[in-house]
C-alpha cells in the first residue's frame, strides 16, 4: 500500500493559512492542525493540564492553561520555555502519529504548521506549501484583528521566517492575495496534481 503524500503547510501571520487550510478540508483532504492539537491539550479537561500546573503552579484553572499566566511565566526565560516545550511537543508528536495512523490509506495529507521555517523544519514532509500575499495585503489583515496594534505586529514579524525567503526554499506557493475564488482553484489544482488526478 502506498503511503499517503504529507504536504507541510506554512505562511507567515495574515498570510491566509487558515483559509487555505479550511479549503484543503473542503476537499476532504485530512488536515492536522498543530495550534488545535496544543489547544486540545491544554484545553478544559486537556491531558497536560496537570504536568503544565506541576511545573508552573498556579497557570491553570477549570478553562484549562491561562495563557497569558503561562506566557508570563514563560516569557524571555529560554530555559522555562524548554521546559514546557519538553511537555507539549511529545504530546502533540503522539497526537500527530495516530492522526497518520488513521489516514494511512489517503493519497495526501496535509500538516498544518505555522512555525516550520523557524521552528520544526520539514523534517517528515513531501513538500512544503507556503501561502502567501503582498506585504499591504498581510498588514491590512492583521491589524484588523483584535487587540492587534502595529507594534505588536512588527514584533510578530521580527520573530517569523521573512516570507521572501519562505517562498524561495517552498515546494510550492499559493498567492492568497487573489479572491477567495482563485485561491480556491489554486488548491484544488494543486491536490490533484498531488494525488494524481489531473
Amino acid at each position: 500500500m502506498s503511503k499517503p503524500f504529507i504536504l507541510g503547510l506554512t505562511g507567515s501571520i495574515g498570510m491566509g493559512k487558515s483559509a487555505v487550510a479550511a479549503m484543503f478540508h473542503g476537499l476532504n483532504v485530512p488536515v492536522f492542525d498543530a495550534d488545535a492539537a496544543v489547544h486540545q491539550l491544554q484545553g478544559p479537561g486537556g491531558a497536560l493540564l496537570e504536568a503544565i500546573e506541576a511545573e508552573f503552579p498556579g497557570t491553570t484553572g477549570p478553562d484549562g492553561v491561562d495563557r497569558q499566566k503561562l506566557g508570563a511565566a514563560v516569557f524571555g526565560d529560554p530555559e522555562k520555555l524548554k521546559r514546557l516545550e519538553a511537555i507539549v511537543h511529545p504530546a502533540v508528536g503522539a497526537m500527530r502519529t495516530r492522526f497518520l495512523e488513521e489516514n494511512a490509506a489517503e493519497p495526501l495529507i496535509v500538516f498544518d504548521i505555522p512555525l516550520l521555517y523557524e521552528k520544526t523544519g520539514q523534517n517528515g514532509l513531501d513538500a512544503v506549501l507556503v501561502v502567501s500575499a503582498s506585504p499591504v495585503a498581510q498588514r491590512q489583515r492583521v491589524l484588523a484583528r483584535p487587540g492587534m496594534t502595529p507594534e505588536k505586529f512588527e514584533q510578530i514579524l521580527a520573530l517569523q521566517v521573512p516570507d521572501a525567503e519562505k517562498r524561495a526554499r517552498a515546494d510550492y506557493v499559493i498567492d492568497t492575495g487573489t479572491s477567495l475564488a482563485e485561491t480556491r482553484h489554486a488548491v484544488q489544482a494543486l491536490v490533484h496534481r498531488l494525488t494524481g488526478r489531473e
